[in-house]
């Protein structure tokens, strides 16, 4: 029962963190801008676009013309969280098989341990993937408020909301691959595992 519960808190830890990761790379905030002129409007900034707020009439987008013509950051975190989204989709596949409860290859237990280590392994570099181009953003959003050489009269980017949704998002994702992990250093046996074993050897016994 301790071994299916690790797995299957496993499991959802990250779902969740991929559910979030893929919410982070759509959000258009990951950085926010709001101009002290005009305090009924706030300038956002995602992977894919960039919007105003506007306190009367909603929110407004427009799609980026060119990837080459983005900053550094937000050009290798898109790249870095398609790897994220696909490589956690894919452990979700792998330690999905690899489950306990699932009645699919049974009596192949060492395969299934080896899904489950596999899946673990990815939902690490999936978590690790989406921690890396939200903190790079962060990163070079604080070097950009903290610079002296622009003026003060400049308005700054603050932190997006999106930013903290690709932090927790990847810490699910370690979170969960974690426990995936611990679990196949659990010595409990599947007693579906044990049965087949015994109606295998029982066979044996009556064919000699």
């Amino acid at each position: 029962v301790y071994r299916l519960t690790m797995q299957l808190s496993g499991i959802l830890f990250s779902l969740l963190g991929w559910v979030l990761s893929c919410l982070t790379t759509y959000l258009p905030q990951w950085k926010n801008l709001n101009l002290e002129l005009n305090e009924l409007e706030i300038w956002t900034m995602g992977l894919w676009q960039a919007c105003v707020v506007q306190e009367e009439g909603g929110m407004q987008c427009k799609d980026f013309d060119s990837f080459l013509a983005l900053p550094p950051e937000l050009r290798i975190s898109r790249i870095l969280m398609f790897f994220s989204n696909g490589l956690g989709l894919l452990g979700l596949l792998l330690s999905g098989f690899g489950l306990d409860c699932l009645k699919i290859g049974e009596r192949q237990q060492e395969q299934k341990k080896r899904l489950l280590l596999f899946g673990g392994m990815l939902f690490w570099i999936s978590g690790i993937t989406a921690i890396v181009p939200v903190s790079w953003v962060a990163h070079s959003t604080v070097q950009e408020f903290w610079d002296e050489n622009i003026p003060d009269i400049v308005p700054r980017w603050d932190f997006g909301e999106a930013l903290f949704v690709g932090w927790l998002a990847g810490f699910c994702l370690i979170l969960g691959g974690s426990l995936l992990n611990c679990t196949i250093c659990s010595t409990e046996v599947h007693p579906s595992s044990v049965r087949y074993a015994v109606a295998e050897q029982q066979d044996h016994c009556q064919h000699l």
